[in-house]
C-alpha cells in the first residue's frame, strides 16, 4: 500500500478529508493517506513541503503562491474552497483599539513570515490606504494559542485569524473582531511537491477523485451543520452561516484569477516577480 502524507489546518474546512479517512476510502484504493494538523499555518506546511515532510497540502492559495515564487519545489494541482476565507481582525477584549484606523501603526501578530496573517495585514493595509513600510509592524506568535497569550499581554495589538475559527474566541470574551477583510481570490487550494507528483500522478489523482465527491455534496450530509458545530465547538448558526457562504471546488484554478493573486502581491512588493502560468499550476 503507498503510503502518502499530506498537511492542512486543523479547522471546518477540512473535515471531508477527515470524513474520507475515517471512511477508509483511499486504503480502498491502496493508499494509505497520513493527515497531519498545522496549527501554524500556511508558513508551517510551506516549510513542510520543502522538507519533504509532507506530499501534499490543502494551503492557502496566496501563502503557496508565494513560496513557489521564492524557490518551494511544488505545483498547484486544484482549487479546493473557491469562496473567499473571511479574516476577522481582532484585538484584545480589554484593548483600547475600536476601529481599523486605530490600528495603523500598530503591531500585527503573525504565525510566521510568508503565512496568511502575514500576508493578509498587507492586503488590509493595501485596503485602508496605509503606508506599507511605517504602518506595519509584526510580532511572530506562531498559532493560534500564541496569538491569544501575545494580544492579552500586549506583545501585539491586532491578530487576522479566520472568523469562524476565532469567533469562540470572541464569544469567550479573549478577543474582539473590530472588521473582516476578506482575501480577494479563492482561499485553499491542494498543493503537491513537484516530485512526489512526477512519480505518483496516478495517486494524486485518485486522492482528488476521492476527497472531491465528497465536497461536491458536503452541505447536503445529513446534520452536517451539527457535526461541525460539536467537533469544532462552534455555535449551531455560526456554522449554518459558514456554509452558506462557503463553496468547495473540484477544479484547477484558472489563469485569470492566478494573474489576479500574482499581481496583487507583486503590488504589495511580496513577491519580486510574476510567472507564468504553467509554473505554478499543473493540469493533471
Amino acid at each position: 500500500m503507498k503510503t502518502v502524507k499530506i498537511g492542512g489546518v486543523p479547522e471546518h474546512f477540512n473535515l471531508a478529508w477527515y470524513l474520507t479517512l475515517k471512511n477508509g476510502e483511499y486504503k480502498d484504493e491502496g493508499i494509505n493517506l497520513r493527515w497531519k494538523d498545522y496549527f501554524g499555518g500556511t508558513g508551517q506546511m510551506c516549510t513542510a513541503l520543502r522538507d519533504g515532510e509532507i506530499d501534499l497540502a490543502v494551503i492557502l492559495t496566496e501563502g503557496i503562491v508565494k513560496d513557489i515564487i521564492d524557490g518551494n519545489p511544488s505545483t498547484i494541482v486544484q482549487t479546493f474552497v473557491a469562496s473567499p476565507l473571511i479574516w476577522g481582525i481582532h484585538v484584545a477584549e480589554h484593548s483600547n483599539y475600536k476601529t481599523v484606523e486605530d490600528l495603523k501603526g500598530t503591531k500585527a501578530a503573525i504565525s510566521r513570515y510568508g503565512s496568511g496573517s502575514h500576508l493578509m495585514a498587507y492586503i488590509n493595509a493595501q485596503n485602508n490606504n496605509w503606508d506599507l513600510d511605517k504602518d506595519l509592524n509584526f510580532e511572530v506568535i506562531k498559532n493560534l494559542d500564541g496569538a491569544v497569550e501575545g494580544l492579552t499581554n500586549e506583545k501585539a495589538d491586532y491578530f487576522m485569524w479566520e472568523k469562524f475559527t476565532t469567533k469562540p474566541l470572541v464569544d469567550d470574551g479573549t478577543f474582539r473582531r473590530v472588521a473582516n477583510c476578506p482575501s480577494p481570490w479563492p482561499c485553499f487550494v491542494i498543493a503537491v511537491r513537484t516530485e512526489f507528483l512526477e512519480n505518483n500522478k496516478e495517486d494524486v489523482q485518485t486522492i482528488l477523485n476521492i476527497i472531491n465527491n465528497t465536497t461536491k455534496e458536503f452541505k447536503d450530509i445529513p446534520s452536517i451543520d451539527k457535526s461541525i458545530a460539536n467537533r469544532y465547538d462552534q455555535k449551531l448558526e455560526d456554522v449554518q452561516e459558514w456554509l452558506s457562504l462557503t463553496e468547495w471546488s473540484q477544479d484547477v484554478m484558472d489563469e485569470k484569477t492566478v494573474a489576479n493573486v500574482q499581481e496583487k502581491l507583486f503590488d504589495l512588493d511580496i513577491i519580486s516577480e510574476k510567472w507564468e502560468y504553467n509554473k505554478l499550476i499543473t493540469k493533471l
